[in-house]
């Protein structure tokens, strides 16, 4: 099961040739990734700030197809590929008229109110585990 946002590529996201500038592409997928918690994990960004719990990206690698430009809408797409004890690895692709545009492949580590890493709590890892990718 994956999840699926689209993002339209903004002035702020251009440099100045009007392609997008690599660092926006992470904004991109840290909103996707946000929105996934909040609507699908249930437990926002929000929520875990407040509760001094967080899921920062400890890795991410990321293949650039092609450029997208001011203007271009990106669907996004987020498919969990692995659960571990204390991390989650996601890979998102984003794609404008069908054409891959970017793979990137990010883990996420779930950290504790002291700032360590820690086991995911039952009910989140659940989730997780019901959008593991098939193949994964």
């Amino acid at each position: 099961m994956s999840y699926a946002r689209s993002i339209r590529v903004e002035f702020n996201h251009c440099d100045p040739a009007g392609i997008v500038f690599y660092p926006r592409y992470f904004e991109m997928t840290n909103s996707v990734c946000e929105n996934f918690f909040r609507e699908v994990v249930g437990y926002s960004y929000h929520a875990m700030m407040a509760d001094g719990i967080g899921v920062p990206t400890a890795r991410v690698e990321t293949d650039f197809r092609a450029p997208s430009r001011l203007g271009d809408v990106l669907d996004w797409v987020l498919v969990v590929e692995r659960v571990g004890g204390s991390s989650v690895g996601v890979r998102l692709e984003a794609r404008c008229d069908e054409a891959l545009r970017l793979v990137a492949r990010l883990v996420l580590v779930w950290m504790s109110p002291e700032g360590r890493p820690a086991r995911w709590p039952d009910r989140i890892r659940a989730v997780l585990a019901a959008h593991l990718e098939e193949s994964a």
